[in-house]
């Protein structure tokens, strides 16, 4: 019985280091370099603050994960939320400007087609009344969130490309 217990306080320090040093990033610990995102098509960039990360995990938990969650795209596993297919997109929605646009007006992925209808967005809150309260500063810390996932998650983000 003693052996158990002496196991067991060797083994509660070493789970405080590992859930203290070891475990995910949290966006406080979040570095300048991965909280920078894509802004414009012309390439400058923004530097989200870890509030911004913070809120935009949780909105975009809140309003995009039941059908985006880890970036993946349910009812088009081939389209994620990876920068590879952001940036094939037409437009590309690769940075925090054409993000925002989508959410608030969703083209189809070649951009001929109006999906408000189909789509979470603020064009479509009276269908969708997640998308209601959201305000610019929301999308921004959103589309941000989505930007720099593929830099923590890296290939768990977007789950892959899975062709049929």
């Amino acid at each position: 019985m003693i052996k158990k217990n002496m196991i067991l306080l060797l083994l509660i320090p070493i789970f405080i280091f590992l859930s203290c040093f070891i475990l995910p990033v949290y966006s406080t610990e979040l570095d300048e370099a991965t909280r920078t995102v894509v802004f414009d098509s012309s390439s400058k960039t923004i530097t989200l603050t870890p509030e911004q990360v913070k809120r935009g995990k949780r909105l975009f938990n809140n309003s995009c994960a039941q059908c985006h969650n880890g970036g993946i795209t349910k009812t088009n596993p081939n389209i994620g939320l990876e920068l590879e297919s952001l940036s094939l997109a037409t437009p590309a929605r690769d940075n925090v400007i054409n993000l925002i646009d989508y959410i608030k007006d969703p083209k189809s992925y070649d951009g001929q087609n109006s999906i408000a209808e189909l789509h979470p967005s603020i064009k479509s809150a009276e269908i969708f009344p997640k998308m209601r309260n959201l305000t610019d500063e929301d999308l921004l810390s959103m589309a941000g969130y989505i930007l720099l996932q593929p830099r923590i998650a890296q290939e768990k983000w977007g789950g892959g490309k899975i062709y049929y």
